[in-house]
């Protein structure tokens, strides 16, 4: 199979992109209560901060500009009062945005955990793990610093901008127009900075994504990194990954270290215009000096947002493309899709109310009908394959490596769907069944078994959480191997860590066959199954596998001519088709294509 690059493009949008702040929005809607006390108290602490400016400025070119004790004490007062209030409303402003952060948060994680694992097997040939992990980290936290910080602090900053200037226009309206004098200044700040932060954002995101892809890849293969000697190789190819991701990161820096000075120095000079006039307008005579404190404290509340905007714009943007990026995933639509007709396949297990369903109980019928399959539709592995596995029978897929034996327990279990002709279990073609109904009656036990972190019981029960310890036990006991697990230090509540670690390899296998044992599946695939375990262990679980197959339809992949002599009927596979078919028997007698694979498994002490 041929893995394809995971290279994603890069999305064609605007630096702010309203369609998806309006798709955020609507990820706050089952919280809308809270969500719009949060605008409200957003937009009075908007006013808040500059009626305490206000305020200020009253009092001093009041009581105290007049000498008058006792009204300044109320004007003290109502200040007091209102600092109170704009702090109060400051505490649940911050603690909603941060549990209705946290809220949306989750649900997205758990909305990208659902979409991923709903998604074909050829997805994952596709995407590396490390994307859809900084998808779910990174990518997601930059959200939470959207939804929590940027956007309700946004409001803020702009409502004190905006009531600021009201004020200051209510107040001296040619000073006023001066400080309009700035809006194009800012505005041709903005669009010549924003472009290139916009693009070095987009890049440093996505480097990222490819230093956690790799890592996580580094990870996986350890064991390969240090057999062949690769650590110095590798981590030299991760230091160029960190060296490109610290050249973006450092772009946008300077964009950002450029930008925020310039406003301030704007901010700084029309300041200076505005002393300058002022001055002049209060010596002639034309205003008095209350109106022009009164001013100038307004003009402070509507500068000092600048600076603050400009952070916010830059934190925007990291989160704009962090949305960009998880509604890419979220929008990646499946290669195929169960049909809307779809039907749950019948389990006669469930009610077998006749004498054909009670046959059919413990296996199924499994028809290939002219299939052909490729992972990439224009290289093809597998030609025109047909035959039948009739319910209880075990069928044997023999053949070299790449002859296609694996895509045939692809297509049977639906993981991937035929490019064409049928594959039809109990007479039902497979497309018109649900995958989850499939399932739930197939079983699978690999050559590299995964486990889960946690115990060996957890990990047997995995198939069916709902089985008590005594099935387990009856499991094993069928098995023949639960001395194997009672001689571990804490018998089946010995604890596994990732991928199994702190058991040995048969071990983990065992528990593969157990959990597939206690499922109680009518379509088992065994894929090398047991390659993996000693020639001892293996003889000990011969018995076990009669047990196991016994009435269930089953196909196996295997090199160990013990277990390919049980076969009800052989399939030999040859860059994807079938070139012979029969009993071990009836193969051998051919001469031909087994016969030379049989001579080749004696050899090699397989038999």
């Amino acid at each position: 199979m041929q893995r394809v690059r995971d290279e994603e493009p890069e999305a064609e949008v605007k630096p702010l992109d309203w369609g998806i702040v309006s798709r955020l929005i609507g990820y706050t809607r089952p919280f809308a209560r809270k969500r719009n006390w949060l605008i409200i108290l957003t937009v009075l602490r908007a006013g808040q901060l500059p009626a305490l400016a206000w305020m200020t400025a009253l009092i001093i070119a009041g009581p105290i500009s007049r000498g008058e004790l006792s009204p300044l004490f109320w004007w003290i007062a109502g200040y007091a009062v209102l600092a109170l209030l704009t702090d109060g409303f400051f505490h649940f402003r911050q603690r909603f945005a941060l549990e209705i952060g946290e809220a949306v948060v989750s649900r997205m994680r758990a909305d990208i955990f659902d979409h991923v694992s709903r998604m074909p097997m050829s997805f994952f040939h596709r995407v590396k793990l490390g994307r859809i992990l900084s998808r779910v980290t990174s990518d997601v936290e930059s959200l939470r610093v959207g939804i929590e910080h940027v956007f309700f602090v946004g409001i803020v900053q702009l409502g004190q901008m905006v009531f600021s200037a009201a004020v200051m226009a209510y107040t001296d309206w040619v000073l006023f127009l001066v400080v309009l004098g700035l809006a194009p200044v800012l505005w041709g700040l903005n669009n010549h900075f924003r472009a290139r932060l916009s693009r070095d954002t987009r890049a440093q995101q996505e480097s990222f994504s490819r230093v956690t892809a790799t890592l996580a890849e580094s990870i996986n293969g350890i064991r390969v990194t240090q057999g062949f000697v690769r650590q110095q190789t590798n981590a030299g190819l991760f230091r160029s990954l960190l060296a490109d991701h610290s050249r973006y990161s450092m772009g946008a820096a300077r964009s950002s270290a450029i930008l925020l000075p310039l406003l301030e120095l704007n901010s700084q000079f029309f300041v200076a215009i505005l002393l300058m006039l002022g001055g002049w307008q209060v010596l002639s005579g034309q205003v008095e000096i209350g109106v022009l404190i009164t001013f100038f404290l307004f003009a402070n509340q509507f500068f000092a947002p600048l600076q603050v905007l400009g952070n916010l714009y830059n934190q925007a943007l990291v989160s704009m493309a962090g949305a960009e990026r998880v509604f890419q995933l979220l929008d990646t639509k499946p290669d195929w899709e169960d049909a809307k007709d779809a039907v749950e396949l019948p389990d006669p297990r469930l009610n077998p109310a006749d004498a054909a369903a009670a046959a059919l109980a413990r296996g199924t019928r499994v028809e290939f009908r002219g299939v052909s399959f490729g992972y990439d539709v224009a290289k093809p592995v597998l030609h025109d394959v047909s035959f039948t596995a009739e319910p209880g029978q075990m069928i044997a897929l023999v053949g070299h490596t790449g002859s296609g034996k694996s895509s045939i327990i692809n297509l049977a279990a639906k993981f991937y769907l035929p490019t064409a002709g049928e594959v039809l279990v109990d007479g039902r073609e497979i497309r018109t069944l649900t995958s989850r109904s499939l399932h739930r009656q197939a079983g699978m036990v690999q050559q590299h078994n995964f486990l889960f972190a946690g115990t060996v019981l957890d990990n047997i029960r995995h198939g069916r959480p709902e089985a008590g310890e005594a099935e387990v036990r009856a499991a094993l006991e069928k098995l023949g191997c639960t001395d194997m697990f009672e001689s571990l230090p804490h018998g089946l509540a010995t604890v596994v860590g990732e991928r199994g670690g702190g058991i040995s390899t048969g071990q983990r296998q065992l528990v593969c066959f157990a959990r597939a044992l206690l499922a109680d599946p009518r379509l088992l695939i065994l894929d090398e199954a047991t390659s993996a375990i000693d020639a001892l262990t293996e003889a000990r679980l011969q018995q076990a596998l009669v047990t196991l197959l016994a009435g269930r339809t089953s196909f196996v992949v295997a090199h160990r001519l013990s277990t390919i002599r049980q076969a009800d009927l052989v399939l030999v596979l040859d860059r994807g088709r079938i070139v012979e078919r029969g009993t071990h028997e009836e193969l051998l007698s051919l001469k031909k294509h087994y016969a030379a694979l049989h001579e080749q498994f004696t050899r090699m002490g397989a038999a």
